[in-house]
């Protein structure tokens, strides 16, 4: 079959066309160079490719215990292929088969029309659905391998299959082919250059570009809630913002977001800010910014997290504003650091310093970490605690091509094709922006996180957790907690964040929102999206509960103010609201603006590198 849309070229065309393979050939011959200069791995990479050699040799070792396996998947390709032909044959001569196998209905990467109506295309995409299919089935089939083996030997073939698709090489991508022959391959040109500008500002692997950098600021179009610095230490600023109603819920609101990513996933924008309809519903609300850590954190550990944190956020805020009790809101690994606190502080007799709790998206429970467990293995951790041990941090930008690989169609190979192939300049998409400007992850909490949290999840244990000498117990704690989580997550999967709903003694409240990690969670009313799931028992079995659970239209935004007010936990009296507590009104000083100066600092300033452009 010959490959479409290319015509003889004219004598003008061909003068054209080598000159840009000049430029291509020098393109190409700079960034083999960039590569070169790149290819030692790290000790944390070595140990990731050595997993994976393992992970794929423990597969082949499995094949070959049962030869069966492996022929009943050769015969069934063999058959395809033969239909496959068939189809070939019949559209030749005229006809239109039905397709043996379709591309998944959410799967971008084969949208362009050509992929169906056009016969080359259509035979290289029918031949790589079924050899991906082929590769799925066969691997989901094995048996005598451990569970961590058999997670990591289908995430890493999932990779390779995923690399191998047509739609990531010029020649077999018709949208790619299409632009090339327009623009005599300036889109090459573009994209290699594209290309070399995003290994320059990576760590390891390739953090591609997702959108313009340039087209966002922080303070001006994101994190734009108003609002004042009223507080730091080494590891935290501490915004208070201000006040949007007359009078105020008495207990203030404590914010504890991750610090794997920046705040203000919390606070993109005015019309889907948590922060600001938090505000707008009557709350005090205060927030932790995290210090984007270097070397010179290293030793910075899990309690400095919790001392410099949530409860030196709460020593300020009894400042700010006269009161000793707090209700905390957190995040991700900032919900799994609220547990830790509240734990701390039951154990120390200060369990009343937090009225009520909320984790977003937060596992406790580490048993089933997910995907995210292939790259927590024995041996990859070692040689990641190596890696932080010789830096004194962990690079953000390496932890976030690390999360793309989680979806990697998605996250890496649709942007390589629009970055490099077609030479295309990304579009401005806040949250992306977000999810680009990253964090270090100092090494002695991170170390730490890694292996006493995923794994060897004593958070869950009695006493399990020592901090600053206290040995702490989730099940010990009295204070109200809601849960919410996401369906969809794929980085604190739902099913094992609801563990931490049979821990306490005290009340809890689960609840499921539709959608993932961010979209699950950063769910405003006015959206009117996705939904969630409500059940007022707590069975054992997360599938329990869902089996039961009632379905809501919406946001669980209102429900949760519906919790904390209707609970008394806001204001034990909500008709009696106090004054609005305005930044600076207190006894603590005005340090700067919100968003502050901790949320501004980059990877490359931290680490002292020149500014990515």
């Amino acid at each position: 079959m010959q490959q479409p849309g290319i015509d003889q070229p004219s004598q003008a065309d061909m003068e054209a066309w080598r000159e840009q393979l000049t430029a291509i050939g020098q393109q190409y011959q700079e960034m083999l160079g960039d590569l070169v200069a790149r290819m030692e791995p790290s000790e944390a990479g070595k140990t990731v490719y050595n997993d994976m050699r393992d992970s794929l040799a423990a597969g082949l070792e499995a094949l070959a215990s049962d030869p069966q396996a492996m022929y009943a998947a050769q015969w069934r390709l063999m058959q395809e292929q033969l239909q496959l032909w068939q189809h070939g044959m019949q559209a030749m001569a005229g006809q239109s088969p039905a397709p043996l196998v379709e591309p998944a209905r959410h799967d971008r990467r084969f949208k362009d029309p050509a992929w169906q109506e056009e016969p080359f295309y259509q035979a290289l995409l029918q031949q790589y659905l079924l050899f991906s299919r082929s590769v799925e089935e066969l691997v989901a089939s094995l048996d005598g391998l451990p569970e961590d083996k058999h997670r990591s030997l289908a995430f890493y073939a999932r990779q390779c299959v995923s690399a191998m698709s047509p739609s990531n090489f010029v020649t077999t991508n018709p949208e790619v082919m299409r632009r090339t022959l327009e623009t005599k391959g300036q889109n090459l040109i573009d994209g290699m250059a594209r290309l070399r500008e995003d290994l320059a500002n990576s760590a390891e692997g390739i953090n591609v570009t997702m959108t313009d950098r340039s087209a966002f600021q922080i303070g001006e179009n994101v994190a734009v809630t108003p609002g004042e610095v009223v507080y730091e230490n080494e590891l935290i600023q501490l915004i208070q913002y201000h006040p949007t109603t007359e009078k105020v819920f008495k207990t203030p609101l404590l914010i504890v977001p991750p610090w794997i990513n920046k705040y203000y996933i919390l606070d993109l924008r005015e019309d889907n800010s948590l922060v600001k309809w938090l505000v707008d519903q009557g709350h005090s609300v205060f927030l932790i910014s995290w210090r984007n850590p270097g070397p010179e954190q290293r030793d910075l550990t899990w309690a400095d997290y919790m001392q410099m944190g949530p409860i030196d956020a709460m020593g300020a805020i009894e400042q700010a504003c006269g009161e000793k009790s707090v209700n905390l809101v957190s995040y991700c690994i900032g919900g799994t650091l609220a547990a830790s606190t509240v734990a701390y502080l039951t154990s120390t007799r200060r369990g009343r310093k937090v009225k009520s709790v909320t984790y977003m998206a937060t596992l406790q429970d580490f048993s089933d970490p997910g995907e995210i467990g292939v790259f927590l293995s024995e041996p990859v951790l070692q040689g990641l605690e190596r890696q932080l041990e010789a830096d004194g941090y962990l690079d953000g930008r390496v932890m976030a091509f690390s999360f793309n690989l989680l979806r990697e169609n998605d996250l890496f190979w649709s942007f390589y094709i629009s970055n490099y192939l077609k030479g295309e300049q990304p579009a401005a998409f806040d949250l992306l922006y977000w999810n680009t400007d990253g964090t270090n992850l100092p090494a002695g909490t991170h170390a730490w996180y890694l292996r006493h949290m995923y794994m060897e999840n004593r958070l869950i244990e009695p006493g399990g957790i020592e901090l600053d000498g206290v040995k702490i117990d989730l099940r010990k704690i009295s204070t109200p907690s809601y849960f919410v989580s996401a369906k969809e997550d794929h980085i604190a999967k739902w099913n094992s964040t609801y563990g931490g709903t049979q821990l306490p003694k005290g009340p809890v409240t689960f609840v499921l929102g539709g959608s993932g990690h961010i979209a699950g969670i950063v769910n405003p009313p006015a959206k009117n999206k996705y939904g969630y799931w409500t059940n007022e028992s707590l069975p054992e079995s997360p599938g329990e509960w869902l089996e039961s659970a009632t379905f809501n239209e919406g946001s669980w935004w209102p429900h949760w103010q519906a919790w904390v007010t209707e609970n008394g936990y806001a204001d034990p009296d909500p008709k009696k609201l106090v004054p609005a507590r305005v930044p600076g009104e207190g006894e603590l000083a005005l340090l700067e603006p919100a968003p502050g100066r901790y949320v501004r600092m980059t990877i490359p300033e931290v680490l002292g590198e020149a500014p990515s452009t």
